[in-house]
């Protein structure tokens, strides 16, 4: 097992070739029950993800050039230790990077969500952007409305 430890991308072939070639005089098959038994794997490869800018979606990431100039918004899950369900609606400044505001509540709806970002924008002004996923919370009318 020291060899899987040294060699952490080969599998269970590569290293009997490996202790073949060192005398050993087993085959792949007792490696491999050593090796499921061990509980060794070789971790999964992961894809490089391509940019945002770079793929031929069409859309372009809009970079931040001052302050009040993009803002994004998205919703977070988090669970209490009773583990019932936490739903955080965060409001984020994008060129300092702060967070202008947390909504913390069981249920939001897009009420709410209009609410807080009117008391923002009271507060600091308008942006000149405003970025989201288009998940399905962001598709109520109402609020699509308020952004228009």
């Amino acid at each position: 097992m020291s060899l899987a430890c040294r060699y952490g991308r080969y599998g269970y072939r590569m290293i009997t070739r490996i202790i073949q070639c060192g005398g050993w005089r087993g085959g792949k098959d007792r490696v491999s029950r050593i090796w499921r038994k061990e509980g060794s794997k070789v971790p999964m490869k992961q894809k490089p993800r391509p940019r945002l800018w770079l793929t031929d979606g069409g859309c372009v990431r809009l970079r931040a050039e001052q302050a009040n100039h993009v803002r994004s918004y998205d919703f977070e899950t988090a669970w209490t230790h009773d583990w019932r369900v936490q739903r955080l609606l965060t409001l984020l400044d994008n060129l300092p990077l702060q967070c202008l505001r947390i909504l913390v509540a069981r249920r939001i709806g897009a009420q709410e969500v209009n609410e807080l970002l009117a008391d923002v924008t009271l507060a600091q002004g308008f942006p000149a952007h405003i970025r989201s996923n288009c998940g399905p919370e962001f598709t109520a009318k109402a609020l699509r409305e308020w952004q228009q």
